[in-house]
């Protein structure tokens, strides 16, 4: 049964649940736009300003997302964002990532969420433009810079 995206939840990755969380993969033609999760968490331990919590539909751990959030110079990158392949398409993105956006909305100074994404034909410009998200015009490192204001009306007015 599938859940709904109301049931998507953020929660933190545990000895018990950490096999679980790494061992969820985006699609073989999505690969080269996210890195594994095992790596990332492995990012995580090195970086202090990293916050990182597993998606979860109802029991079912179905993606994962990380933060670089750094309140003290007032900015928040979402660095890692994916739902696993058997999981795209029921909403579960949109769901977790409304619950990322309140997140950043309660820290310190945030009038913006910012991440960048890798261009091509799989991969994750449709889903943030269609958040709301909008091009910089800046490119980092080949990916292409986006942001999301979060000022009032913020994320509330995506189509």
């Amino acid at each position: 049964m599938t859940e709904s995206p109301d049931a998507v939840s953020l929660r933190e990755v545990t000895a018990e649940t950490v096999r679980a969380i790494c061992s969820l993969e985006v699609s073989p033609e999505q690969r080269g736009y996210v890195a594994p999760n095992a790596v990332s968490i492995a990012q995580a331990h090195f970086e202090p300003r990293a916050w990182f919590r597993a998606v979860y539909a109802g029991e079912q751990p179905v993606g994962f997302v990380m933060l670089h959030d750094d309140p003290e110079k007032r900015e928040y990158y979402l660095w890692r964002f994916m739902i696993g392949a058997e999981h795209q398409g029921k909403g579960y993105g949109r769901a977790a990532l409304d619950l990322v956006v309140e997140h950043v909305r309660g820290r310190p100074g945030a009038d913006a969420l910012v991440s960048s994404y890798v261009p091509g034909e799989h991969g994750p410009r449709d889903f943030y433009v269609g958040y709301g998200f909008v091009e910089t015009g800046e490119v980092d490192e080949g990916e292409v810079v986006i942001r999301l204001p979060l000022a009032a009306g913020g994320a509330d007015n995506r189509t």
